[in-house]
């Protein structure tokens, strides 16, 4: 199947797509950038971008099998897709229907598309990380091998009724500070640089 560019759905539509928020990313004037719960009290203090939490981490896997969760900590999956995007969509049901629990990263914008750059090289989407092992494009036979090198159950051990979080945006979308809250801060950890495996038959974590 063919990887979905999302450049070329930018520019032809000029879509952006919107989440509710709940985690405000903070980039102060002397460069450092903090993570907080509430909006900071003055509006000197730095740009205030929102993002959502569910960004942060997979769904609640309190209730996943042990075998399962010590997989995720691992190897952990994260994949990015873009509205309208077949590809994407295929990747989607294709985790999901071998139970595996990923987060979903939202690419709706020309800063999601730059960010998206950055991280694995260019704009194909769908893209998947797994652990530390980069994937772009969809196809059912190389996915299902680095499931399998990771060490992914080949049927799903999911409890009914378990769903992943909801998609949320790569980049945050920024909104403007209020007064009046205190801020709860938190070092931002440093991004991880992405890796890329040209042969899926010798894979290795």
């Amino acid at each position: 199947m063919k990887p979905f560019l999302l450049s070329a759905f930018i520019a032809l539509t000029g879509t952006s797509v919107a989440y509710a928020q709940t985690i405000y990313r903070i980039e102060r004037p002397d460069g450092r950038i903090t993570f907080s719960d509430r909006l900071p009290t003055d509006p000197s203090q730095g740009k205030v971008i929102a993002t959502g939490t569910g960004a942060q981490s997979v769904a609640s896997s309190a209730n996943l099998p042990f075998e399962l969760k010590q997989i995720i900590a691992k190897y952990p999956v994260t994949l990015y897709t873009a509205p309208q995007c077949n590809p994407c969509e295929s990747g989607r049901a294709h985790l999901s229907a071998r139970g595996v629990p990923f987060t979903e990263r939202s690419v709706g914008t020309a800063e999601d598309s730059a960010q998206l750059q950055r991280i694995s090289g260019d704009a194909t989407l769908p893209f998947m990380s797994i652990g530390s092992q980069r994937v772009k494009g969809f196809s059912p036979t190389e996915w299902t091998q680095y499931l399998d090198a990771a060490g992914y159950p080949a049927t799903s051990m999911l409890p009914a009724g378990y769903k992943n979080a909801a998609a949320t945006p790569l980049v945050p979308v920024a909104v403007a500070p209020v007064a009046k809250a205190s801020a709860k801060e938190a070092p931002l950890a440093p991004p991880t640089a992405a890796t890329e495996n040209s042969n899926p038959a010798g894979i290795t974590f």
